[in-house]
């Protein structure tokens, strides 16, 4: 019992710890305003920039970052460690090593959760796009790198973050899957990408419209979030 007490103890610093908005935080120090009230109605980095302009909109990308980087970090941490700390065993189907991959890869999900339905925003968010590549940078740094190019590229050619980021997402798991990487780590690529794709149900159906803003578009063409 005490085992499975310290694994979710884990989780749920994992998710609260991503769960701090970095973009509405921003608004709010740096203007006074509610980001959720302008642009895009979105605490994500794209309509950070749109708002506040484009350093406000560097640094929330790289916290972002950071906090799913942070978050496998820690988990591999704390998942390693806190055992013998507690003089407990995981269960006898789990080796070591296999039941740290999973938690690590539970944790992966905590962060993409934590960023996209944080507690004190009333479990709003973003898209976890940003927080995402963070994780995957983490947990296999070649992944994210191919995942970041793959954003870039279709930035630079079509500027739309959002057909960026979900191009990126499906690049992940074709590189998750084309590499020796434990199976926790390719389900949570898998689950994380999904997870981000529906989170861009709106921006898809934009996309198809052709009604989808191009990155610097100072307003969107109708509510939407980034």
């Amino acid at each position: 019992m005490v085992f499975w007490i310290a694994c979710v103890i884990g989780l749920a610093i994992v998710y609260l710890f991503d769960s701090l908005p970095t973009g509405y935080l921003a608004g709010r120090l740096l203007k006074g305003i509610d980001i959720r009230q302008h642009g895009s109605n979105s605490v994500g980095a794209t309509n950070v920039l749109r708002t506040l302009g484009k350093w406000p909109a560097i640094i929330v990308l790289v916290v972002d970052v950071m906090k799913g980087a942070g978050a496998v970090f820690f988990a591999k941490w704390f998942y390693s460690g806190f055992p013998s700390l507690l003089t407990i065993s995981p269960p006898a189907t789990f080796g070591t090593q296999d039941w740290v991959a999973w938690a690590v890869s539970l944790a992966g999900l905590a962060a993409l959760v934590g960023h996209s339905r944080s507690v004190w925003l009333g479990f709003a968010g973003g898209k976890s796009a940003a927080t995402g590549l963070g994780v995957l940078l983490a947990l296999s740094w070649p992944v994210g790198l191919g995942a970041a190019m793959v954003f870039g590229i279709v930035i630079a050619v079509f500027r739309i973050v959002s057909l960026g980021s979900m191009l990126a997402a499906l690049a992940a798991v074709a590189l998750i899957f084309g590499m020796e990487q434990p199976l926790p780590f390719r389900l949570l690529v898998l689950a994380g990408s999904i997870y981000v794709l529906a989170r861009h149900r709106a921006n898809i159906q934009r996309l198809l419209a052709g009604t989808e803003p191009h990155l610097g578009q100072s307003r969107p063409a109708s509510k939407m979030e980034g």
